[in-house]
């Protein structure tokens, strides 16, 4: 039987701030922006702020308007990946198998680890518990037998909570849900289900695979087919064999803070990286685009490097790197972009690696920290100087 855990950080920008900042806690804190940026918006606000009705995307000033008594931030995306790599630090003590999705968030695969550390909800617990003690930061944690159910479930009791979907109940616990907890159904799927008067889970699950096709697509049918019966449905298909992947991200106001667009560009790299990770592909290319909102004029840049992107974090390197160099500063931003390219069969690339010309230490040395990175991505091994974060 296999078992997954999906760890997600309880409102992390804000839970960090309160860690460093003592007087913080048990108050309202927003990250984003300060009173008076016209432009800003909420990145995450402490579940403090959240009884207030502040969530994520709201304009500062809105959230002002509800809590003024807030402490209100702009953040500071080097402090948060400090303590991301923390904690994912703590998550790999756990796990050898850990795919991280996100700044705040990773799935582990604890299959055949009872012997270390107990049943598979004994180990949840432990994790929990590691998380807090050597980093004061607290983790809501799902657990089932695949990955998808496990992510969904972690969202159920948030937060500092576990939510255990046992073998077998997958399905039971899907048919209970709204159709605003399918995980990758987003806003013009949440549409489509409306259009067809669909209002639960139950009523996805009460159409067959062939009406699922014909009213959503073969992909999107199959994909709700499977995910309201807690099959272990994938967010992403496996990338077909393409020359690139990307994604971008409209935005509903300029952004000209540089918290915000750090912070969003963090979360682009983050979804093609995990899109990456669900191939047999690297990429040594990475891109990037720019519209500005006063006149909507587009521009970007591409880079190759001499290796392959091997972590979520090298992504974000080489995408801040080509951002600063190609952004007109004071430009408001109403689209990002973020780009990997000439995708290479994971093992063709391995396959050149053993014919350079280096010598045979200097190639096994290389060979294991790119393995290494493959399989622990927080690692971010490179040779000859510390990586920052």
């Amino acid at each position: 039987m296999s078992y997954f855990v999906h760890a997600d950080l309880d409102a992390f920008y804000a839970s960090i701030e309160q860690f460093d900042h003592p007087e913080y806690r048990g108050k309202p804190v927003i990250v984003g922006g300060l009173p008076g940026d016209r432009r800003s918006v909420v990145s995450t606000a402490s579940y403090e702020a959240r009884k207030f009705g502040i969530h994520s995307a709201m304009p500062i000033a809105k959230a002002l308007k509800l809590c003024p008594g807030g402490i209100y931030l702009r953040g500071n995306m080097k402090r948060y990946r400090e303590k991301s790599s923390e904690v994912m630090a703590v998550f790999a003590d756990f796990s050898p198998d850990l795919q991280q999705l996100s700044v705040d968030e990773a799935f582990l695969d604890i299959t055949g680890t009872e012997k270390l550390f107990g049943p598979p909800e004994v180990l949840a617990r432990k994790l929990k518990k590691a998380v807090f003690e050597k980093t004061g930061l607290t983790v809501s944690a799902g657990l089932a037998s695949n990955k998808y159910t496990a992510k969904i479930a972690s969202g159920m009791s948030k937060p500092d909570g576990l939510c255990i979907i046992a073998p077998g109940e997958e399905e039971r616990f899907m048919l209970d849900l709204p159709l605003s907890k399918i995980w990758g159904a987003g806003g013009k799927t949440q549409e489509l289900f409306a259009r067809h008067g669909l209002k639960s889970c139950a009523d996805l699950h009460r159409l067959t695979l062939e009406i699922l096709r014909s009213l959503f697509g073969k992909a999107l049918g199959a994909f709700l087919y499977r995910a309201v019966r807690g099959q272990g449905a994938e967010t992403f298909e496996t990338e077909r064999r393409t020359r690139s992947m990307s994604a971008e991200r409209t935005f509903l106001y300029d952004l000209y803070d540089e918290f915000e667009i750090e912070t969003q560009l963090f979360s682009i790299a983050s979804e093609v990286f995990f899109r990456l990770l669900q191939t047999e592909y690297l990429s040594r290319t990475v891109s990037i685009k720019i519209r500005y909102g006063e006149d909507f004029s587009t521009e970007g840049c591409r880079e190759t490097f001499k290796n392959p992107v091997n972590t979520l974090n090298e992504l974000y390197d080489h995408l801040l790197a080509l951002f600063h160099k190609k952004y007109s500063a004071g430009r408001g931003i109403r689209l990002l972009g973020a780009g990997m390219g000439n995708l290479e069969p994971r093992s063709a690339v391995r396959q050149k690696e053993l014919f350079n010309a280096a010598g045979e230490k200097e190639r096994k040395l290389e060979k294991s920290i790119l393995e290494i990175n493959s399989k622990f991505p927080r690692a971010a091994l490179k040779r000859g100087r510390l990586l920052e974060t």
